[in-house]
């Protein structure tokens, strides 16, 4: 079986740029960092990850690309804290908090996202040396059904299928939104640890997103 092309990153790169961004629709109390510190030095990892991918330097890749998602996420983890903070001291206003909610959850579905398809497998890189999907973190439906006509074969083998990070994005809203995960099974503890963290935060913003809209009507 011949190997797919590789997955085109733009998709990751895209959802990333938007969640460096997203400390501009916070408050400053909110964030780890100044906007104008933390959004510069995220886009230059990005950017640092992009170039040594298209260069093919790997290792080089792998360090900015865990730099980028370090800091994004420790910037998300502290804005959450505040959050919760702000809420139970009325730090903010009720629209900057229910803003900042909002903000904070799309992040928590970026950054999750962006954890599973850098970690699943050993990463995209790897995921692109084989044939087809056939293990990893995550089992996904494609590796358990069978191909039409081929008994035993399944459609992953059958059409040399991959996941991309558009698959890992859905996981990480139906966590975010369900709170678990839906067609695909969970099957490593790092992943159900992430996830198990990923769903409490994702939770726990619904939660002051409905606890201050009730306190508003």
């Amino acid at each position: 079986m011949s190997i797919p092309p590789p997955e085109p990153r733009w998709p990751a790169a895209i959802a990333l740029f938007a969640a460096a961004a997203l400390p501009f629709a916070l408050p400053r109390s909110l964030t780890l960092a100044p906007a104008w510190v933390l959004v510069p030095t995220n886009v230059v990892l990005l950017t640092g990850a992009i170039l040594a991918h298209r260069h093919n330097r790997i290792t080089l890749t792998d360090s900015f690309s865990y730099a980028n998602l370090g800091l994004l996420t420790l910037s998300m983890l502290y804005s959450i804290v505040m959050l919760v903070l702000g809420l139970v001291h009325h730090a903010e206003s009720a629209p900057k908090l229910l803003q900042s909610a909002a903000t904070l959850w799309f992040a928590n579905v970026i950054v999750g996202a962006a954890w599973y398809w850098r970690l699943d497998a050993g990463g995209p890189h790897m995921r692109e040396s084989r044939a087809a999907h056939m293990e990893g973190a995550f089992l996904f439906p494609q590796m358990a059904t069978d191909a039409p006509a081929r008994r035993g074969v399944s459609l992953a083998e059958a059409e040399g299928w991959r996941p991309g990070f558009i698959d890992y994005l859905a996981i990480s809203f139906y966590t975010c939104t369900a709170f678990s995960p839906t067609d695909v099974q969970v099957l490593t503890r790092w992943a159900k640890l992430l996830m198990m963290l990923q769903a409490a935060m994702a939770f726990g913003t619904v939660i002051l997103l409905t606890a201050r809209a009730v306190n508003l009507l």
